[in-house]
């Protein structure tokens, strides 16, 4: 909290009102589905309704729980608003709807509605969010190593026939089986010529005799995400299908390569484009090269181009560059990475090389 703090007094408010479930847990602990977190240089205080009583004495630490009769938002905002020498409060507004800011105003005394509540130009939170201490590190290595064994359990299960939702339903149950709380995304299991298809989430459709199948999961782990891909083969690859994969793990690797404090998410994006460039598949290559990781699957930064941002110990980002040939095939390899002073250090070390089963 103390951090937070420094950022409001820098960027010159007296208070924030934070209600994006994932800012309140990483400033409190809390995990309930309805809570209001209200911060001032001073003092937080959360507000929950009264589903949540015992959970928020067991759970919360660094604010004063106040149990709301109504909105637990607008109880925040009313509180805020009393405090001596709160005149003002920022909101997330990339968090905030037209309609909850404006029912927040309408709770204010009327001299205030038009100018307590300021945008804040940047998410303050998330921006904390975004570098993991030793603790959060250690989480999200468990979360990623309980993949990497839902990856080496799932390739006993994978043959011709079995439909590509018996596949997601195993990683699934196993994920359960070994602790997750859950999964981090909806399961990807794209097999065949589905494989071209970026987010190709498991349907009835069976796994082909021979052919490509692309694996993109996460789990769950005491609240922090895991997320990873690995594309197998069925069968015996034909020489573009091998040389295409190769070209993919190539440029995976020469971006996770370039992953070090200092450097801009721009170059680790183009670390793994020019690969695929030189190798004529650069059109093929239709997404970001990555993203953060964390309390939520997709955080910042952005690993892709033109993204100015650059790396700091403490970030974890994903790094899946991936070829989409419609009516083909598709590849997309994928590792967690926690970036360290002297490069990055990989936290799915699952196999990568191209496996035939």
């Amino acid at each position: 909290m103390g951090a937070l703090r420094r950022r409001l007094t820098r960027a010159g408010l007296p208070g924030l009102l934070v209600t994006h479930p994932p800012d309140v847990r990483y400033l409190c602990g809390f995990t309930g589905s309805s809570a209001a977190l209200a911060v001032t240089r001073r003092t937080a205080r959360l507000f929950t309704d009264g589903r949540y009583t015992a959970q928020a004495a067991e759970e919360v630490s660094a604010a004063q729980v106040q149990i709301a009769s109504g909105s637990p938002a607008v109880a925040a905002t009313q509180w805020l608003a009393a405090q001596p020498g709160v005149a003002m409060a920022g909101f997330d507004p990339a968090r905030t709807t037209v309609a909850e800011l404006a029912r927040w105003k309408s709770e204010l005394p009327s001299r205030l509605r038009n100018g307590f509540f300021q945008a804040v130009p940047a998410p303050l939170v998330e921006l904390l969010r975004c570098i993991k201490d030793g603790d959060e590190l250690a989480l999200m290595a468990a979360a990623a190593l309980v993949g990497c064994n839902l990856f080496e359990h799932i390739l006993t299960v994978l043959r011709p026939g079995i439909a590509e939702i018996e596949v997601a339903a195993e990683l699934e149950h196993q994920a359960r089986m070994m602790g997750a709380e859950g999964m981090s995304f909806e399961t990807i299991v794209a097999s065949g010529l589905r494989s071209a298809m970026p987010h190709g989430r498991a349907t009835s459709a069976p796994l082909p005799r021979r052919g490509f199948v692309t694996l993109d999961f996460g789990i769950i782990h005491k609240g922090y995400c895991s997320d990873m891909t690995r594309t197998v083969f069925l069968g015996k690859p034909k020489p573009e299908e091998r040389r295409t994969y190769e070209a993919v793990l190539e440029a995976q690797e020469n971006a996770v390569n370039a992953v070090a404090a200092g450097v801009s998410c721009a170059e680790v994006d183009e670390a793994a484009r020019g690969v695929l460039r030189r190798e004529g598949l650069a059109e093929a290559f239709t997404h970001s090269t990555g993203h953060g990781v964390g309390l939520e699957i997709h955080e910042q930064p952005r690993i892709g181009a033109g993204q100015a941002t650059r790396l700091q110990p403490g970030m974890v980002i994903t790094i899946e560059p991936g070829v989409y040939l419609a009516g083909k095939f598709g590849i997309r390899i994928e590792d967690m990475v926690a970036v360290t002073r002297s490069g990055g250090q990989v936290l799915t070390p699952a196999p990568k090389a191209l496996i035939e089963l």
